[in-house]
């Protein structure tokens, strides 16, 4: 069976690593304690501690099986290897939607590290598939579920 391969920046892999450091070292041991504290208040088929502590425990085991995943295929990539203004994984790049004028900025990270609330956007959503392979003052047209939106590009830089 061949497995996903997840392109992430340097600084993605050091966070997801330190996430499962996280899970592993302290988030299991915390678990653990509150699965034997609740065990001694007694009869287990009607008590909602050690039932809220085992489903914390499979979700904490399940989220350190994907971020091994994650890690063991990890591709780390270097926008270095593209030109300074090509729009690719691993760069902060900024734009101006036509014709209001309306700037952007996003930084284009594998979906691993997304985190669109803080401006990172995966390299599968629609706007970086769109994007990536563009060059500054280029005019995109990106398909988005709301509609087609076009949009020049003004700055791209390693972030």
């Amino acid at each position: 069976m061949i497995e996903r391969v997840y392109p992430m920046t340097i600084e993605g892999k050091e966070k997801l690593e330190e996430e499962l450091d996280l899970l592993k070292t302290e988030k299991r041991k915390e678990i653990i304690e509150r699965i034997k504290i609740a065990r001694s208040f007694g009869d287990l088929s009607e008590n909602s501690e050690y039932e809220s502590a085992k489903d914390e425990q499979a979700f904490v085991e399940g989220r350190i099986t994907r971020l091994e995943t994650m890690l063991r295929f990890a591709e780390i990539i270097d926008s270095s290897e593209t030109a300074a203004d090509e729009v690719s994984l691993g760069k902060r790049v900024a734009f101006i939607e036509l014709p209001d004028g309306d700037e952007e900025e996003y930084f284009i990270v594998g979906s691993a590290e997304a985190d669109p609330f803080n401006g990172k956007i995966s390299n599968d959503s629609p706007i970086a598939k769109s994007l990536i392979g563009k060059k500054i003052g280029e005019e995109v047209v990106i398909q988005t579920p709301g509609g087609d939106m076009t949009i020049k590009i003004t700055n791209v830089e390693v972030a």
